[in-house]
């Protein structure tokens, strides 16, 4: 469950994901490209144009960057995240202090590439099971200290989050279940955990087998199943075994061929890891405005 306190430190992540992309090319204020051939006091303007249709995501964060480099900057959005764009439209105008904009040039480009190419990816599998109210899930299969904009992709693309991280919600998986002495002890530890530290934290727990889904039934506790590389014939047997006593999650290895036979099952959820780590950028480019 998502909090005020949560979406607080979540919104830390963002700002410090965009400080170090900034520090990871600028270093100490060293762009000696522009330092040596650009008037530092020069002001100039540039356009993204987008080469490849497909779902915009990323302006918001654009923005914000060419503001943290110029604050005197304009920027003026002609599309909204989470809009689908063709091919020679542009998203933005921005209008800065030249160096700034030199600066924030590959660092907005990553950015939205990376982030439209997932939002795009995600609504391919979202269009293929809209008729249901199944939702598509992200999972944590993200790339290092890219989460914030990797998770905001996927829902520009029309899916929705699962947890952020480790510190959000409860997930037994396997390990967990395994080392912790079996699913009785799993989610009687986790319960006690919860209680004794005061927290509202939703618990999902990951099943292999019938059997597990059995004594899960049997011990309670929990808000969600989720269904670990169960396939259709068995996710169908699953669902009429849990009955609606719980939320329903399948996951593993879910491809555009196979989701909405999933989603057909009855199921309430269905993560794909393929939406942030099989990343394929959508094309644009940042084209200088010439006055």
């Amino acid at each position: 469950m998502r909090t005020d306190k949560i979406d607080k430190v979540i919104e830390k992540f963002k700002h410090q994901a965009i400080e170090l992309a900034l520090k990871e090319d600028i270093g100490n204020d060293c762009d000696h490209t522009s330092n040596a051939c650009i008037p530092k006091n020069a002001t100039n303007k540039a356009v993204l144009i987008i080469k490849e249709s497909g779902i915009i995501s990323g302006v918001e964060i654009a923005k914000q960057i060419f503001q943290k480099l110029d604050k005197r900057s304009v920027f003026e959005q002609h599309i909204a995240d989470g809009t689908k764009a063709k091919v020679g439209e542009t998203a933005f105008t921005v209008k800065c202090n030249t160096r700034s904009l030199l600066r924030a040039e590959r660092i907005v480009l990553n950015i939205m590439q990376r982030m439209s190419g997932i939002a795009t990816n995600t609504a391919r599998y979202v269009e293929l099971i809209k008729d249901t109210n199944v939702k598509v899930l992200d999972t944590r299969k993200t790339a290092p200290c890219l989460r914030y904009f990797d998770k905001e992709a996927v829902l520009h693309g029309g899916g929705h989050n699962h947890r952020y991280g480790l510190f959000d919600m409860i997930l037994l998986k396997d390990n967990h279940i395994d080392y912790a002495g079996g699913i009785e002890a799993a989610i009687k530890k986790t319960q006690k955990y919860l209680k004794k530290n005061k927290l509202d934290l939703e618990i999902e727990i990951e099943v292999r087998t019938f059997r597990e889904i059995s004594q899960v039934l049997a011990i309670g506790g929990v808000n969600r199943i989720m269904l670990d590389n169960f396939d259709i014939p068995s996710t169908k047997e699953a669902v009429e075994l849990i009955n609606g006593k719980y939320q329903i999650e399948s996951s593993g290895g879910i491809t555009f061929e196979t989701i909405r036979d999933y989603a057909l099952c009855g199921i309430d959820f269905v993560s794909v890891g393929a939406l942030t780590h099989n990343v394929k950028g959508l094309d644009m480019s940042l084209k200088a405005v010439k006055s």
